[in-house]
């Protein structure tokens, strides 16, 4: 059988996304020298509300306003995707290093494989299994290397993070569902706003430890907002429209390259062979995990296209770091 590539516009627009997230770990750090974490959350995401709401206000056509069970979908998406994997992101950041981080992600195409295969009864090839289970033993050698130079605190933060992969899994598979006849900004715009009133709930615990942002950690607060909230969630939501979820997931296993880069030249970080080794898995398991091969039947064709893949005429997303 002959195997089938993804739309290349739509793998370009998840990987720039990829390229944006991906210096969120390092910059993330950096700011969690003076604002805390749940706050972080808070000011990024309510400014990339208001500057979406902008947005919406000023342009022209804009698609029809979602029901009452639409509305409902995207806010619990955005409350998943946004309140709860950022949370657990931020947290598992300060505990652990940004390295780790970025690298961390290339375990979420196993988890949205198989929220996927829960959820939405999706067939995979084998293939596709095995770029992703190669990817995820990249991020392995990258867990037990935590494990054992950073003892307790850094193993903390890699269990967290990897916690957060399971709400950023499901996120995507609720996404495919939550946004008929809504483009990649409307369906970024409500996700944004709920992800952003659930970050505003949670930052209440560090209401004693508030204090006016440097600077610096101001202007990076920015960047996480217009770039890596903004843009690089637009992106990937645009590109998810037409890749199955666990394609464009895979996609963002580019994050841990680029991530690690980040975190050596942002924060100096040094990075350990095993890190390298699992770097080089990880890229070897996106390129093979991008390929689409048919099974008998069509059956993976017919169940990514019911799961809103490639084919569908509808707005469809979805969203990372």
């Amino acid at each position: 059988m002959r195997e089938r590539w993804p739309d290349p516009r739509a793998v370009l627009a998840v990987a720039v996304a990829a390229l944006l997230w991906s210096s969120s770990y390092a910059v993330t750090k950096r700011v969690l020298d003076d604002v805390g974490p749940l706050t972080i959350g808070a000011v990024r995401f309510t400014l990339a509300a208001l500057l979406l709401g902008v947005v919406m206000w000023l342009r022209r056509n804009r698609p029809a306003r979602p029901d009452v069970r639409q509305r409902r979908r995207l806010y619990l998406s955005g409350l998943l995707g946004i309140t709860v994997y950022f949370v657990l992101e931020n947290v598992g950041v300060d505990l652990s290093t940004a390295s780790d981080a970025s690298l961390i992600v290339a375990t979420y195409p196993l988890m949205t494989m198989l929220w996927e295969r829960v959820a939405l009864g999706t067939r995979m090839s084998p293939l596709r299994v095995a770029g992703v289970l190669l990817a995820t033993f990249g991020a392995f050698l990258v867990v037990r290397n935590g494990a054992e130079v950073g003892g307790g605190s850094r193993w903390a933060g890699d269990l967290l993070l990897l916690l957060g992969g399971v709400a950023w899994a499901g996120y995507n598979v609720l996404g495919k569902r939550a946004n008929e006849g809504q483009d990649a900004l409307g369906v970024t715009y409500h996700q944004t706003v709920a992800g952003a009133a659930g970050f505003l709930l949670a930052s209440l615990w560090e209401v004693g430890e508030w204090r006016m942002p440097g600077a610096v950690s101001g202007t990076l607060l920015a960047y996480l907002a217009v770039a890596c909230s903004v843009g690089a969630f637009l992106l990937y939501n645009h590109g998810l429209r037409r890749l199955p979820s666990s394609v464009a997931v895979n996609v963002l296993n580019l994050v841990p390259v680029f991530g690690v880069l980040g975190a050596v030249l942002i924060n100096g970080e040094s990075i350990r062979l095993a890190q390298a080794v699992g770097g080089a898995v990880i890229i070897a398991g996106v390129v093979v995990g991008m390929v689409e091969r048919p099974v008998a039947g069509g059956r993976e064709a017919t169940a990514e296209s019911a799961s809103g893949a490639v084919t569908a005429p509808t707005g469809r997303g979805g969203a990372a770091a």
